[in-house]
């Protein structure tokens, strides 16, 4: 009896050799494949030559020296946009100072109480002087007004308000400045408000007329 549970035990073992040995390429299989898969990849990258190192370099360091000169050239432009129209803003408040002294000139003149007195022809001189001081002041720090009376109509420095006929001017022409316009160095502060001339249109009811009476003929 004995030797019969010896005999299946013997057996027992061998056939559990044999299914070890015959998992044991499918493992070391795995085992390989695995391997292959935790490789590093940057094993496989080539390593860049000394002169291409140098060439990186070389291209890395060209593109700083890039950046902070175009960075210093901002500066430098904005430095030198702040020192020159730094008073923009006030500049262009200061300019309704001009304005109301023109609206309170035009209200004097328009009085009926106060024409051809004394006292409107003092006032009105006093308000020019005002007017011409500051324009002087303006002009001091480069604050200058913009001619436009006969001057030909330019979007740049000049916004048309109005069209008036006049034959005797070219059609674009400015006849009337309703409001001075003025630049700040080679900056345009505000545009000159103005009326540009127009050929004069013939009205179509003349037209008409004159063709019933050439027809009555």
């Amino acid at each position: 009896m004995e030797k019969e549970e010896n005999q299946n035990s013997t057996s027992a073992n061998q056939n559990q050799d044999a299914v070890k040995e015959t998992d044991k390429p499918e493992e070391n299989l795995a085992e390989e494949n695995k391997q292959e898969t935790d490789k590093d990849p940057k094993e496989e990258i080539k390593e860049p030559t000394p002169e291409e190192k140098i060439i990186e370099l070389e291209d890395k360091v060209a593109r700083t020296f890039a950046e902070m000169e175009n960075q210093r050239r901002r500066f430098e432009k904005e430095k030198e946009d702040a020192f020159e129209y730094g008073g923009y803003s006030f500049a262009k408040e200061a300019l309704n100072l001009i304005d109301n002294l023109d609206r309170s000139k035009h209200v004097l003149e328009s009085d009926d109480k106060l024409k051809e007195t004394e006292a409107l022809k003092k006032t009105l001189e006093h308000l020019e002087i005002i007017k011409k001081d500051l324009i002087s002041i303006f002009k001091k720090n480069n604050i200058k007004p913009i001619d436009s009376l006969n001057k030909k109509l330019d979007p740049n420095f000049h916004q048309a308000m109005m069209e008036i006929e006049d034959d005797t001017k070219e059609p674009g022409t400015i006849v009337q400045e309703i409001q001075k316009g003025f630049t700040i160095k080679d900056r345009l502060l505000r545009p000159s408000l103005v009326g540009v001339s127009k050929k004069i249109e013939i009205k179509e009811e003349k037209t008409q007329e004159n063709k019933e009476i050439s027809e009555n003929k």
